[in-house]
This record gives structure tokens, C-alpha cells and sequence, in this order.
């Protein structure tokens, strides 16, 4: 007979290093725009998936794009921004 046994021991023993540090955190904090446009782009898309996308469809996954564009470009600047010595753009 074979015995069924956990491996929690084994799958948590590396869980205090398997935290994100603060550097990590801090850098999904500043991504946290893109990452919100982006979800709600792909809402607009799931939306059509079943059926023919309507005029305000389209309208809503055009704002939804330009909305993603404009945070990931925001989100350049800000890093360039921040490289820059002196901190000019």
C-alpha cells in the first residue's frame, strides 16, 4: 500500500524567499496604471467575444486602447524621467 503524503514542508520551506521585496513592490505600484488599462482593454474585448461588436463597442475598446497607450507612455516618461541625471526630461 502506498501512502499519500503532503509536501507542504517541502513547497512552503522556501516561502520567506519567495516574497516580493520592496523594490518589487514598489515597481508594480508604479506599472499599477498600465496594468489597470490593460485589464480593462481586455474587458472591452471579452465583451465582443460571443457576438458582433456594436458601434459603442467599438467605441468603448478604442477608449480602452488610447487609455492603455497613454498609461504606458506615462509610465516611460516617468522612467526616463527618473534615469535622466539631475532629473530633467
Amino acid at each position: 500500500m502506498n501512502h499519500i503524503v503532503t509536501v507542504q514542508d517541502a513547497v512552503t520551506a522556501f516561502a520567506d524567499f519567495m516574497e516580493p521585496t520592496a523594490a518589487e513592490l514598489d515597481a508594480i505600484e508604479r506599472e499599477m496604471p498600465v496594468i489597470l488599462a490593460d485589464v480593462d482593454l481586455l474587458d472591452a474585448h471579452i465583451a465582443t467575444l460571443d457576438r458582433t461588436p456594436t458601434e459603442l463597442d467599438e467605441r468603448r475598446i478604442r477608449r480602452a486602447r488610447r487609455r492603455a497607450l497613454a498609461a504606458r507612455v506615462a509610465l516611460v516618461n516617468r522612467t526616463v524621467a527618473a534615469s535622466l541625471p539631475g532629473g530633467a526630461a
